[in-house]
């Protein structure tokens, strides 16, 4: 053998012990690129755990949980001393000693206004409380929306997936025609064009599946990573709605309800608050005092007369909070029955379409589909005919999937207007 070709053998199975190493190594990583796929229950876990809505809504809670913490403390006493040498001029006696003077005070809150600022910070705990629930609510019917949203989405680049193959075979069937003399090549052509609108369809279904999912993954931080999937179903309401009684009961349990009247609580506190504040707080005072020959021990009170200022413009400000919290309530209460109405109407109208779908619409449009198709085969109907009827099928595949869709999401709008699950 000589050198030349040794080398060039050493060489080749050098490249083939490379080649083996990295198939190994692709091998080894499918864990990492595989796609994953998610749950309903999973995505809302994620959002509510990763979400930094709802961290800053838990940071309010933890705010107002301090302000109740301060608002029950009592105020600080305070101790003031001095000393220092003395002696007796007059007459001299030589004596000379240390002076000191030691003072206390402490001053006494009144019991009104202390009463008034703590059931304030109560009704701030519970108003942030109720806050932090509306956010969960929102966060989590937004989390659904996305959902149905790609559960959408996937259904659409599957029916544009299933056209191209469907496109395809008539395509194929067009150039056995052609072949046999039963049809032109315009035929051709035609069916040739409709096969890139197709795939023109399924790269536009493509681009919408990958903005629904990056909307779906930016509500749980990005916690479902770059390349996931969901499994799931669309919803169906499993009672008829009384409108009534989810009104009656989003009035009740609503956590934008209870926010707002805790707002307008903790408003009417305030105003309680301002006004015992001019009551002025009082002092307790208390000297221990000794010099060269006098030695003495004082008591006194030290209270601020509110003879020029009485708090006028405080009050009116909490007067002017507490009118805007009671317009905020019944704001809430109006857009809260408002909104039950329009979205059980929503849902009644969806449901009202989707009966229409189920009950014939579907499956005349398959049954058109197969008879085109067969008869176009046979050479009883024409390409404008099968494409058609193909067009009209996939249309009707993809409403029928926007209702389900619609419907879904006028349930979750629903619920989270009610405020519980229906």
């Amino acid at each position: 053998m000589s050198p030349r070709t040794f080398l060039l053998i050493s060489i080749l199975c050098g490249l083939a012990g490379q080649l083996e190493s990295a198939a190994a190594a692709r091998a080894a990583e499918p864990a990492e690129s595989a796609t994953s796929s998610y749950s309903l229950a999973a995505i809302l876990d994620l959002a509510v755990q990763r979400n930094p809505l709802l961290a800053e809504a838990t940071g309010t809670v933890k705010q107002r949980e301090g302000s109740r913490i301060a608002a029950g403390a009592y105020p600080n006493p305070s101790i003031s001393g001095s000393a220092g040498r003395g002696a007796i001029r007059d007459p001299s006696t030589g004596t000379r000693i240390t002076e000191h003077t030691v003072g206390v005070e402490q001053p006494i809150e009144w019991p009104g206004k202390r009463l008034a600022r703590q059931n304030a910070a109560h009704a701030g705990v519970a108003e942030a409380t109720a806050a932090l629930d509306a956010a969960r609510l929102a966060l989590l019917a937004d989390v659904k929306v996305a959902f149905y949203s790609v559960l959408f989405a996937q259904r659409d680049a599957e029916l544009a997936t299933q056209n191209v193959a469907m496109v395809e075979e008539v395509l194929r069937t067009v150039k056995v025609r052609v072949t046999a003399g039963e049809a032109t090549a315009f035929d051709t052509m035609k069916a040739g064009v409709e096969v890139q609108k197709a795939r023109k369809e399924v790269a536009r279904a493509q681009n919408t599946l990958l903005a629904a999912n990056a909307r779906l993954n930016t509500l749980t931080a990005g916690s479902l990573g770059k390349q996931f999937s969901i499994h799931g179903e669309f919803l169906l309401p499993r009672q008829e709605l009384d409108i009534d009684r989810l009104t009656a009961l989003a009035l009740e349990q609503h956590p934008i309800v209870r926010r707002a009247a805790k707002l307008a609580e903790q408003a009417g506190h305030t105003v309680q608050l301002e006004r015992e504040s001019r009551m002025p707080n009082i002092s307790v005072q208390g000297n221990y005092h000794r010099e060269a020959g006098d030695e003495s021990l004082v008591a006194g009170l030290s209270v601020p007369l509110p003879l020029w200022y009485r708090r006028q413009g405080e009050i009116e400000t909490a007067l002017g909070t507490k009118y805007r919290a009671d317009a905020e309530r019944m704001r809430a209460h109006i857009e809260l029955e408002q909104a039950v109405l329009q979205y059980a109407q929503e849902v009644r109208t969806a449901q009202e379409q989707l009966l229409v779908f189920e009950t014939g619409l579907l499956k005349q449009a398959e049954q058109t589909l197969t008879v085109a198709r067969t008869s176009f085969r046979q050479g009883a109907a024409s390409l404008l005919d099968v494409l058609d009827a193909q067009r009209v099928y996939r249309q009707t595949l993809l409403e029928y999937a926007q209702v389900r869709t619609d419907l879904s999401i006028a349930l979750v709008r629903l619920e989270r207007s009610v405020g519980a699950p229906l």
